[in-house]
């Protein structure tokens, strides 16, 4: 049986009509990426999407061998993590982050395998503790250093390396290229620890150090054929899901 792993969705208002000779208005749309669904069914495990909203987030980790927190064109708003808006803040959603949150916090807690995507790495952050940088600057004259975060092309294609240097991270090489869709980015790691960043030291990825599988990754690995990030998710839930057939505690042995 295939490890089910619950896959976060966005939303969008109904605004507008749908272009037809008949009057169809737009409503809300709860909504996700197929490139998320393709990486988790590639490496072997179920997805089933979960829509923004209030939701029993305990009932839903005992359908759960795994979360995947899948990125967007959202904000996380500073008031989350005691902080003033200070910087560019584009598009919130509550619903969305206020759920994610609440799943990635019960994740630590309850040793979930969970893996964070781009923004879903910053709720990870969030969760744990920690704080993000508001709004990056810019490369500029004055700063040629600074790396654009927000790549101008298509996302399908890697725009920046990242330097990785947490031991057993089996799923990257040294150094990765990797492509860059956000303008926000993690500051204090809270109580993970950041394992790799972009050569203008923005954190790029984070790993909980005494979690079975707690990963954050700031960039979009399924849409550059990059599977190991899901490879270790799915993996992990497999082995949730073994330990919770057989009465197991998490600390158990995983399967042969």
């Amino acid at each position: 049986m295939h490890p089910v792993v619950l896959v976060t969705a966005d939303r969008r208002d109904g605004v507008g009509h749908l272009p037809s000779a008949r009057v169809r208005p737009r409503r809300h749309e709860a909504y996700v990426l197929e490139a998320y669904l393709d990486a988790v069914r590639g490496a072997g495990g179920l997805p089933l999407l979960v829509p923004p909203g209030h939701a029993d987030v305990e009932r839903l980790l005992e359908v759960a061998d795994g979360i995947l927190l899948t990125g967007g064109d959202m904000d996380i708003h500073p008031s989350l993590y005691g902080a003033q808006v200070t910087g560019r803040l584009d598009r919130v959603e509550p619903q969305r982050t206020d759920l994610e949150i609440a799943l990635a916090r019960a994740c630590l807690h309850h040793d979930v395998p969970v893996l964070g995507i781009c923004g879903g790495m910053q709720v990870l952050a969030v969760a744990a503790g920690g704080t993000l940088v508001q709004d990056l600057p810019p490369p500029s004259d004055g700063a040629p250093d600074l790396i654009a975060h927000e790549q101008p092309g298509d996302p399908a294609t890697p725009s920046h390396p990242v330097r990785v240097f947490g031991a057993g991270l089996n799923w990257f090489d040294a150094e990765i290229h990797v492509n860059s869709t956000h303008h926000q980015a993690v500051d204090d790691p809270g109580g993970l620890e950041i394992v790799g960043r972009a050569p203008d030291g923005v954190a790029e990825i984070v790993v909980h150090p005494h979690h079975p599988f707690c990963l954050g990754v700031q960039w979009h690995p399924e849409l550059i054929g990059q599977s190991g990030p899901y490879m270790g998710l799915v993996s992990s839930a497999s082995a949730r899901r073994y330990r919770r057939q057989k009465g197991m505690s998490s600390s158990g042995p995983p399967p042969e």
